[in-house]
């Protein structure tokens, strides 16, 4: 492809990605998947470089652009190699006319900075909200103790964590296949931290997903004790088994709940877990710098939808943990609606409750429990308390 094919591409790829947003439908990853698929002329250089180019189209506009070719008129306005191809020749897009105007340029659309302000984020977090995120990885000491992945470097405060070099074809790494790391954000790994998982408990992970963190658990836990991993999700539950086989943990469980029946499907586990994790869905305000197209898709009602969301979870895990247990809430969210605010609303409805205090390597105190950000972390933005059972 020459270079201004690439550019059209990624106009076109961008006109299916801002529609997707407006329209709840699949994601940038899977729109690009989905386009290069029926076009096996594009090499590894064409779609990396597409991507590349996709991708700094999103993190320049904070709105929903108008149209692709507006989202990446913004790129090429700092960029002059870009702009050159925009030259009408071939399968490139036309020139660019004089009174064309280029998305603007921002973090967020503006109600979502404001809500950010009310959550005491300062204007100096901003821009590191929509930076590129590093390539994190868990160690898995259940398999090796040691492990050697050229410019690996290790993250302080984290024994098992790894930063990969940028590019690294996880996947394909011994490393990988064998079970020995896992990809998961240094964040994500220091607020499962919180749980303190220790042998021989019993714990369960409500919203486990794909199970990032019940893996992580699992491996602190050193095969010994239970781990629940439950979800409404069926599809991404499903991919918690395979991981788990693969990192031969095999004191996970998995168990799929139907939404507005977990208490009745856990009746098992009432008042005898010593710790349930919650990592709640959530807006994923602090995952923009891997998922920057999420701020075209939030809405205040989808906000207002997810805090209900969060408080259901949070009775139903608080059912789950027996007398002086913890109940571990965790957001990926820098809103306090859905972080401090939330976990304060909790405390004050369930009298007898406690926060206990936390101390993680990172993150500063915020409210009830402590959030970590991206510009002051180095990790994805979340917030993440531990309250006690009474």
């Amino acid at each position: 492809m020459t270079p201004s094919a690439r550019t059209q591409a990624a106009i076109e790829l961008l006109d299916q990605i801002i529609a997707g947003a407006r329209d709840s439908g699949a994601a940038a990853d899977t729109l690009i998947a989905r386009y290069f698929s029926t076009r096996r002329y594009a090499g590894s250089k064409d779609r990396r470089a597409v991507r590349e180019l996709v991708y700094a189209a999103i993190r320049a506009a904070g709105e929903r652009p108008a149209s692709g070719r507006a989202a990446m008129l913004a790129v090429a306005e700092a960029d002059p190699e870009v702009a050159a191809t925009f030259d009408g020749v071939g399968h490139g897009p036309a020139p660019i006319g004089k009174h064309e105007t280029a998305a603007p340029s921002g973090v967020a659309p503006t109600w979502i900075i404001d809500r950010l302000h009310s959550s005491d984020l300062g204007y100096e977090e901003f821009e590191a909200l929509i930076s590129r995120a590093p390539l994190d990885a868990r160690i898995n000491r259940m398999i090796v103790e040691e492990i050697d992945i050229e410019g690996a470097e290790p993250i302080a405060g984290l024994p098992d964590g790894l930063r990969l070099p940028s590019g690294t074809q996880v996947e394909n790494l011994p490393a990988y296949n064998h079970g020995a790391i896992e990809v998961q954000d240094a964040g994500s790994q220091f607020v499962t931290l919180a749980a303190k998982a220790k042998p021989g408990q019993r714990i369960v992970d409500l919203c486990a997903g794909a199970g990032g963190k019940t893996l992580a658990l699992a491996a602190v836990m050193e095969g010994q004790g239970e781990v629940l991993a439950t979800d409404t999700d069926r599809m991404r539950l499903s991919r918690m088994a395979p991981r788990a086989e693969r990192a031969r943990s095999g004191i996970i469980e998995t168990r799929l709940l139907n939404p507005g029946r977990e208490v009745e499907m856990l009746d098992d586990w009432l008042h005898s877990a010593d710790c349930v994790l919650i990592d709640a869905p959530c807006s994923g305000t602090g995952t923009w710098r891997r998922n920057p197209e999420a701020r075209w898709r939030l809405t205040p009602d989808r906000i207002e939808r997810l805090v209900k969301t969060q408080k259901h979870v949070l009775e139903v895990g608080a059912n789950l943990v027996k007398p002086g247990g913890a109940l571990v809430y965790i957001v990926c969210s820098l809103l306090d609606e859905e972080g401090a605010g939330q976990v304060a609303d909790f405390l004050t409805a369930n009298p007898g409750w406690k926060a206990q205090p936390l101390k993680l390597p990172v993150g500063r105190k915020h409210g009830p429990g402590v959030r970590l950000t991206p510009a002051h972390d180095a990790t994805d933005g979340f917030f993440v308390a531990r309250l006690i059972a009474p």
